[in-house]
């Protein structure tokens, strides 16, 4: 019986990227049976017209919910029961090949419930990969703090075998739909507006028992949106991403929490 897979995008003033990554998902090899694309009230929502009226597409257009909860409403929109889903951030661009190879692998490991594999740095300004890793798999260290692998890194095959890790990059997200069914309604945490909704969601997912899979061979472009000098990045998403921080280490608890909140409290006061 042939696999039946959806996808859904959740985008934000992603004009210049929404394009671009849905034109990735209509040249799979492994064509996708349903696609929802949730727009979180961009600035300017011309860009959506042309989603408008396709008839491959489901646009659902709502106000700036969150990440988390715009993913959480998509799943609502679902017209099927996939077997599989993918989640995709709108400035992440797939290979031809990637779901054929991700569905091959999940058949192969159905003790995994979330799949992902190597993300590699897109600049966009230049419109050409930019040499560099971005992900292969988000890490722990030993004071508590959770960091892409390998990210700014050049890919020398150091991070090529298949393996199981702790927590994966939500910007590429591969998994079963009965992972769904297990989690109910709050698939992504809704408390997370934007950032660590991800890694709180591989903490979950192996507290039930299931495995976190990172292959090599599902790879992928990223155009990451957090730029490495702070003060190109708005106070507010800053301070989005310092709150998230906490609310992870709320959630799991962690030594590194003390930082969080420090980190949190350098933001909101003196716009660190």
């Amino acid at each position: 019986m042939d696999k039946v897979v959806s996808a859904i995008v959740v985008t934000h003033n992603s004009a210049g990227m929404l394009k671009r990554c849905l034109k990735a998902l209509q040249k799979q090899t492994f064509p996708l049976s349903e696609l929802v694309v949730v727009d979180c009230d961009s600035t300017n929502r011309d860009y959506l017209a042309e989603f408008r009226q396709a008839s491959d597409t489901i646009l659902v257009e709502t106000e700036n919910i969150g990440f988390a909860r715009a993913n959480n409403l998509a799943l609502t929109h679902l017209a099927i029961k996939p077997d599989f889903l993918l989640f995709l951030n709108p400035d992440t661009f797939l290979p031809p090949d990637f779901i054929e190879k991700a569905v091959a692998l999940a058949d192969n490991h159905p003790e995994v419930g979330l799949f992902s594999g190597k993300l590699l740095g897109y600049d966009l300004e230049k419109d050409s990969p930019n040499g560099k890793l971005d992900s292969t798999g988000v890490f722990r260290k030993w004071y508590g703090r959770w960091y892409d692998r390998g990210q700014g890194e050049e890919d020398l095959g150091h991070y090529d075998s298949v393996e199981y890790i702790p927590a994966l990059c939500g910007a590429l997200l591969f998994c079963p739909f009965a992972i769904v069914d297990a989690l109910g309604s709050i698939f992504f945490d809704p408390e997370f507006f934007l950032y660590k909704e991800d890694i709180d969601l591989s903490l979950r997912l192996r507290k039930k028992g299931w495995k976190l899979l990172y292959s090599p061979d599902l790879t992928a472009y990223h155009c990451r949106g957090w730029h490495k000098r702070r003060r190109v990045v708005s106070h507010d998403v800053r301070l989005l991403a310092a709150r998230s921080e906490i609310l992870l280490y709320k959630k799991n608890p962690s030594p590194y929490a003390f930082w969080a909140i420090l980190k949190y409290c350098l933001v909101k006061f003196l716009r660190f």
